[in-house]
């Protein structure tokens, strides 16, 4: 059954801060307070992350209500999150003290709310996140804008501690103390756990404190929950290092402030139907299941409770809204066909190994740790490492498959893996979470960019599976075949007309026909374009302009003779894509096409995207962005009536940014 949700108001925050005189009470209380409303935000948004902003969430009601100078001013003192994954903790309490609207509490991740990461269209968010560890670098850059401009202002900036395994940090160290930039503070958010489990047995930090000394910053270290030793901490980083750089390692709990989701009452070795002993925090994404909501929830209320029964200010007053949405466990994902396929060939294949960038739930890689533990190699957050460790792998006759999400492993280690290409050395790269769906995290993690930069390297192929049986056949071709490649997995549902599409055999540079239909053809791959093509496809029926629907997964490889034949049935191809429109799979069409120099060539039109993307959910973005099947259906109209023009019907409309809307 849906679970009735709760929030506090913002009138009553401001009841509740204005009727406590004592100012680190007020900060225990906004904090308890804006914990209430973080759930709430995740519940209502099916997704976001708890753990991280709960964390954080003592640190953030410090530096705002008590630390910072005027933190909402423009010239006030500046605080953003380099870690990203805090974004809802830290809406809450902008929202709880009138930085942003009240009725964000209620579009997180929606189209034209609150992106699921940090976005700079979003007020009071100075900076987008992307690959971790750019915080340090980007604050040093205010400072130094600051000096230039004759301003003073502090600025605080904080990290988590899973993120100081990027190396960016520590070039970024150095040049600040070579500055004397007395105006940094940077606040680790030392919860111990990466994504799913610990910091320590992934890539251990160390002695923290020793690491930042080392390069001459002045380190404070205090408990992250405790609001006097917040205060002590911070004036002690004032007193003693005035003229420095400093760092406040707090030490935190994932989760902290609410027993249901805390780290330290998550037992040691959680076990599940499908993981059996594999330890994972269970509440870094997603949304709560109902009873986890519900228990969290009254805990929250209780402590909230208790500081307002101690400063006399009677009972809290919560609102209620409509039932969070049951959502049930939905059809096989293809990172999960992945993992699954990939643990069978090993078994069969010692050469293969897999190697992670802290994603190993995300990747479908619990399968391949618990059956193959010696041949599963974690790296944590530091993708570079890892694509540069599987070259010496591969150098010595193994076939390492390097996973990370999709965003983070064609940016960070993009000269790492070109690196490996002059070598000639044989890696399969998987990016899962690709293209423009999911898409209520944000654009920091939308891979819509991924097929131009590993189209760009030599000896290397792109695949795009649309069904988990598509996988299992690409998986295998990539052991099978002698050469690299770039498997690029789509993180959503397969949509049940793509899952029903039977089995194919993969010839590189060969599509296939999926639907049958006229002399306009329909060129796609992955779920999300080939569901919506062949939606648009039925629709485009019903109006007598029933266009073939041609799968085609390999995206940087065209096979001339099949792209002759297909050509002369033809008199139009519209290839759509899950990328930017600028290198991706239309652009090889099209150049494929051009170099066939046919006597009659089709007419050719590549449609996908040409801006950053939006946030918000599944349909919000396919309409926002034209690629809804509706959106599809009219271009093709248009392209076939000669009216076509360069966005269809009024995607350029739908685009714009929150603010040219007035919703911020």
């Amino acid at each position: 059954m849906p679970v009735a949700l709760h929030r506090v108001e913002v009138a009553e925050i401001t009841r509740v801060l204005d009727g406590v005189a004592d100012p680190l009470e007020r900060c225990r209380a906004f904090s308890a307070l804006t914990r209430i409303n973080t759930l709430y935000m995740v519940m209502r948004a099916g997704s976001g992350h708890l753990g991280s902003s709960f964390s954080a969430a003592d640190l953030v009601s410090h530096l705002y209500l008590h630390e910072m100078r005027e933190p909402l001013a423009e010239d006030g003192d500046l605080y953003f999150s380099s870690k990203g994954h805090d974004a809802p903790g830290l809406y809450a309490a902008l929202i709880g003290l009138g930085g942003l609207p009240e009725g964000k509490l209620h579009r997180l991740r929606r189209l034209g709310g609150l992106p699921g990461h940090p976005d700079v269209h979003t007020p009071h968010m100075p900076f987008n996140t992307g690959s971790l560890g750019m915080g340090i670098s980007k604050a040093k850059g205010v400072i130094l804008a600051d000096r230039l401009a004759g301003r003073s202002r502090r600025v605080y900036v904080v990290t988590g501690d899973g993120e100081l395994q990027e190396g960016q940090n520590y070039e970024a160290l150095a040049g600040a103390v070579q500055r004397g930039m007395n105006e940094l503070t940077v606040v680790v958010d030392h919860n111990k756990i990466q994504s799913d489990t610990w910091v320590e047995d992934v890539n251990s930090l160390g002695d923290l404190e020793a690491r930042f000394a080392g390069f001459g910053w002045g380190v404070v270290r205090c408990d992250g929950h405790d609001q006097e030793a917040l205060e002590a901490a911070f004036r002690k980083r004032w007193e003693s290092f005035p003229e420095l750089p400093a760092v406040v390692v707090a030490d935190t709990v994932k989760g902290g402030g609410c027993e249901a989701f805390a780290a330290t009452s998550m037992p040691a070795a959680f076990t599940d139907d499908d993981s059996g002993t594999f330890w994972r925090y269970l509440f870094h994404s997603g949304a709560p299941a109902p009873e986890h909501y519900e228990a969290a929830h009254a805990q929250l209320v209780d402590s909230a409770r208790e500081i307002l029964d101690r400063n006399g200010l009677g009972p809290l007053n919560l609102v209620a809204e409509e039932p969070a949405p049951d959502r049930r466990p939905g059809t096989e994902k293809l990172f999960e066909a992945y993992g699954k396929e990939l643990t069978e060939l090993a078994s069969q294949d010692e050469r293969i190994l897999a190697l992670d960038a802290d994603l190993v739930l995300d990747t479908g890689l619990i399968p391949f740790a618990q059956t193959h533990p010696d041949r599963f190699i974690e790296f944590g957050i530091a993708e570079q490492d890892m694509v540069s460790a599987a070259s010496g792998l591969a150098s010595q006759g193994l076939l390492p498959f390097v996973n990370s999400f999709a965003c983070f492993l064609h940016s960070r280690p993009y000269e790492q893996i070109y690196n490996n290409a002059t070598e000639g050395r044989r890696i399969v790269y998987m990016g899962a979470l690709a293209g423009l769906l999911p898409a209520a995290p944000g654009h920091s993690h939308q891979a819509v960019r991924d097929v131009a930069a590993f189209s760009a390297l030599p000896g290397l192929t792109v695949i795009q599976p649309a069904n988990c049986e598509g996988v299992r056949l690409a998986v295998r071709h990539c052991v099978a075949t002698d050469e690299s490649f770039y498997l690029r997995l789509e993180s959503v549902e397969v949509p049940a007309r793509v899952a029903a599409l039977p089995a194919a055999e993969l010839r590189t540079g060969h599509g296939r026909v999926v639907r049958e239909g006229g002399r306009t053809v329909l060129i796609g791959a992955g779920p999300t374009v080939l569901d919506q093509l062949l939606q648009a496809a039925d629709l485009l029926a019903e109006q007598g302009e029933a266009p073939t629907v041609v799968e085609l997964p390999w995206l940087n490889r065209v096979d001339a003779d099949w792209l002759t034949e297909l050509a002369a049935g033809a008199d139009r191809l519209i290839v759509v894509e899950n990328h930017y429109v600028r290198g991706g799979q239309g652009d090889v069409v099209a150049r494929t096409l051009a170099e066939l120099n046919l006597p009659e060539s089709p007419a050719f039109r590549g449609l996908g995207l040409t801006e950053v993307p939006l946030s918000g959910t599944p349909e919000e973005i396919l309409r926002a962005h034209g690629l809804h099947f509706e959106d599809l259906a009219d271009a093709v109209l248009a392209e076939s009536r000669g009216t076509a023009t360069a966005l269809p019907l009024a995607v350029a409309a739908r685009t714009r940014r929150p603010e040219e809307n007035g919703e911020i």
